[in-house]
């Protein structure tokens, strides 16, 4: 059976907007569409428009995850679905923000990140880890471009264990969140919610072969889920001063890392861990349906010498209004310092994203299912007000695996 499901999702078309588009963003829905936006900033009588313009099918029935790469202007997303196996695919983007499916292949199920490494420019293979399975797999690019068996098989899969249950009740095994490859392309993190670790592998450039190395072990109950370069330099892509910075999702917290490089392995040495709320009082746990859900951080971004981490279900701009922190980067140290917390205008931030110029943050709310885009100073690093904000299909169920997934700037 073919996994490609056509350019434009079922359900959707292509709508007609009567202004001009000014920028442009992709978002993935666990409906298993991915839609394309427009946004207007300088639409007469508003603040700014978001509209949707078309919506794709193609990466399965959960797509969760989505990596574009505009030197290329190739996108390529994983589906989380957990049915035996998942779907990845990779597609062209148009100007105009219209995907063709150019490549596809089944993975082992219920990825949730993915990323491209390897090879003269970074490009050549493509590495993806499976939070259940516990696992992290690789293949050869590109993917095959026909729907048909067979299918592009990976190149190596690599299996997490873990000796004992973690802390926290959701440590039952490992759960690898994220693949991370570092500046100089040599080596590959992976940071793991359910181990307490971020497992480091060298890469072959010519095979795309990875090599284990020690672990990183994060404070026990951490649940490190995704992480962030950043150099002493001003340029996040030198290994020269170079700090590792990552969101812990159980412990709702921020850890930087000192980065040292040997002959044959990256290793690492925290010097830092700070909350994500302000003066690390964790905003009360939602009693719901009998059970308890505590706020867990999501993600983290890093423009210039500020950072930024979203927070889900603290509540603390309504009952359905969660916050994004802001911490300042010390240009000489790299010691985090609280600045503020300020809406995210969602409720789930599960993902967001800045745009090139600093200028605007993408907010993707998960169970409002929304697209949020807040004014950001290039200064002052703070956030401002909302500029436009829009509902992406149905919204999601409070504490289930639905809604939106991720959004990305197309520049």
């Amino acid at each position: 059976m073919s996994l490609i499901t056509g350019t434009i999702f079922a359900g959707f078309a292509l709508l007609p907007t009567s202004f001009a588009m000014t920028s442009r963003l992709l978002t993935s829905h666990f409906n298993g569409a991915i839609f394309s936006l427009s946004l207007d900033t300088n639409h007469p009588g508003s603040n700014g428009t978001l509209a949707m313009t078309s919506a794709s099918g193609g990466c399965g029935s959960t797509p969760t995850w989505l990596q574009y790469y505009d030197d290329t202007k190739s996108l390529y997303c994983w589906d989380e679905s957990w049915q035996g196996y998942g779907t990845m695919a990779e597609y062209s983007v148009s100007t105009d923000g219209i995907l063709t499916v150019a490549g596809q292949a089944k993975t082992t199920g219920n990825d949730v990140h993915g990323v491209l490494y390897g090879g003269p420019k970074g490009r050549s293979f493509i590495a993806t880890v499976q939070y259940t399975p516990s696992t992290l797999t690789t293949y050869a690019l590109p993917l095959k471009a026909g729907p048909d068996p067979p299918y592009t098989v990976p190149l190596q899969i690599e299996t997490f264990t873990i000796a004992s249950h973690g802390p926290n009740e959701r440590q039952d095994r490992p759960h690898p969140h994220q693949v991370l490859p570092d500046p100089t392309g040599k080596f590959i993190l992976v940071p793991d919610l359910g181990a307490d670790a971020i497992h480091i592998f060298s890469i072959n450039p010519t095979s795309g072969f990875l090599t284990a190395c020690p672990d990183a072990q994060t404070a026990p109950g951490d649940g490190p889920r995704h992480g962030e370069w950043w150099s002493l330099t001003g340029n996040a892509m030198s290994s020269e001063g170079l700090k590792l910075y990552t969101v812990n999702e159980l412990a709702n917290s921020v850890s930087s890392w000192s980065v040292t490089y040997g002959a044959e392995c990256l290793s690492l040495n925290k010097t830092q861990t700070i909350s994500t709320f302000a003066g690390g009082i964790v905003p009360a746990a939602t009693v719901y349906n009998g059970a308890s859900f505590p706020p867990k951080a999501a993600e983290l971004r890093i423009v210039g010498n500020f950072l930024y981490a979203a927070n889900r279900n603290d509540k603390l701009f309504g009952e359905q209004t969660d916050s994004l922190a802001t911490y300042t980067i010390d240009s000489t140290t790299g010691t985090l310092n609280w600045v503020e917390a300020t809406s995210a205008h969602a409720f789930y931030p599960r993902s967001f994203s800045v745009n090139k110029a600093g200028t605007m943050i993408a907010v993707g709310g998960q169970t409002s299912s929304t697209v949020s885009i807040i004014a950001r100073d290039v200064v002052t690093g703070k956030l401002g007000e909302l500029i436009a904000s829009i509902q992406v299909a149905g919204k999601g169920t409070y504490t289930n695996e639905d809604g939106l997934s991720s959004v990305v700037w197309i520049e």
